[in-house]
C-alpha cells in the first residue's frame, strides 16, 4: 500500500448547491476532474469517500477508487477519517483531505503539499495564494493568517515552495488581525498521528462560531503549516461559482 493517501470528500447534499459533484464541466462531472487532479499529482493512491450511491457509480465508472461511508458524518475529516481507518486499516502515514468541489486545483499543489509533509515540520499542513482586494470583505473566500510571510515576500516564498505557521484562519478581517491575510485553499495534509488526534477532539468554539472545522486543530495548539502557490482553485458552492468555473474551464457546449 501506498503510503499516502489523498481522500476526497464529497455528497451530493449541499445546502447551497445540491447534487454538485455531479454538476457538468466541460462534459465531466466535477468530482471527475478533482479525482483526475489528484491523480496527475502521483503523491498517492485516490480514493473518493462518499454516502452516496450515484457518487460510487460514476467513480467506479470512471475506473477509479469510490468508497461508501456512513451518511451521519458532521465533517469532511470524519468522512475521511473513516476510509483511512476501516478501508485503509490507519496504514498511511500521510493522508490528505482534498475537498471536492475544487474542480481546477493544480495537480503539482496537491503533490508540494505532500512533499513538504514528509519533511515532517508539521502536524497539519495547507496552502493559500494572494488575496484580492473584491475578496477581502467576501465572507466565502476564507482567510488563512501567518506572521512570517511580508506581503511583498509572496512572489519569493511561491517560487521556493515556503511554508510558514498559521496563526488564524476567519472568514473576515478584523482589527485584531496583525498578521498578513492570504486567499485559503481547502486542502488539508495530515500526519496519521494528527488525524488520529484530530478527530478524537470535541468540535471547538470557534469551529462552530466560523463554520471552518479547522478551527479544532488551531484551538488545540496542533501545528499548521501554510505553503504558498500562484494558483487559486476555485471553491464551488453556489451557481455563481460554476457559472465562473465553466468560464474557467470551457462550457458543457
Amino acid at each position: 500500500m501506498n503510503k499516502t493517501a489523498i481522500i476526497i470528500p464529497s455528497r451530493l447534499s449541499a445546502q447551497r448547491l445540491p447534487n454538485k459533484p455531479l454538476k457538468l464541466i466541460n462534459n465531466k462531472e466535477m468530482i471527475l476532474h478533482v479525482y483526475d487532479a489528484a491523480k496527475k499529482s502521483k503523491a498517492g493512491e485516490v480514493y473518493v469517500a462518499t454516502p452516496d450511491q450515484q457518487i460510487i457509480d460514476k467513480v467506479k465508472s470512471y475506473g477509479g477508487n469510490a468508497i461508501l461511508t456512513s451518511q451521519n458524518h458532521q465533517t469532511g475529516t470524519d468522512r475521511v477519517f473513516e476510509v483511512f481507518k476501516k478501508t485503509l486499516q490507519e496504514k498511511p502515514k500521510i493522508i490528505v483531505n482534498l475537498q471536492g468541489d475544487m474542480p481546477n486545483i493544480n495537480p503539482e499543489s496537491i503533490k508540494q503539499l505532500i512533499d513538504h509533509m514528509w519533511d515532517d515540520k508539521c502536524e497539519i499542513g495547507t496552502l493559500a495564494s494572494a488575496l484580492l482586494v473584491d475578496e477581502v470583505y467576501d465572507k466565502n473566500v476564507v482567510k488563512v493568517f501567518t506572521r512570517r510571510l511580508p506581503n511583498n515576500k509572496l512572489e519569493e516564498a511561491i517560487k521556493n515552495s515556503t511554508f510558514s505557521p498559521v496563526s488564524d484562519f476567519d472568514r473576515i478581517i478584523t482589527k485584531d488581525h496583525n498578521d498578513y491575510a492570504y486567499h485559503h485553499i481547502g486542502i488539508y495534509g495530515f500526519t496519521r498521528e494528527a488525524l488520529i488526534k484530530y478527530v478524537n477532539l470535541k468540535r471547538s468554539k470557534l469551529e462552530l462560531e466560523r463554520n471552518l472545522e479547522q478551527m479544532r486543530a488551531f484551538e488545540n495548539n496542533m501545528k499548521i503549516n501554510v505553503g504558498f502557490v500562484n494558483t487559486k482553485p476555485l471553491s464551488v458552492d453556489t451557481e455563481k461559482d460554476l457559472d465562473e468555473i465553466l468560464k474557467i474551464m470551457g462550457t458543457n457546449e
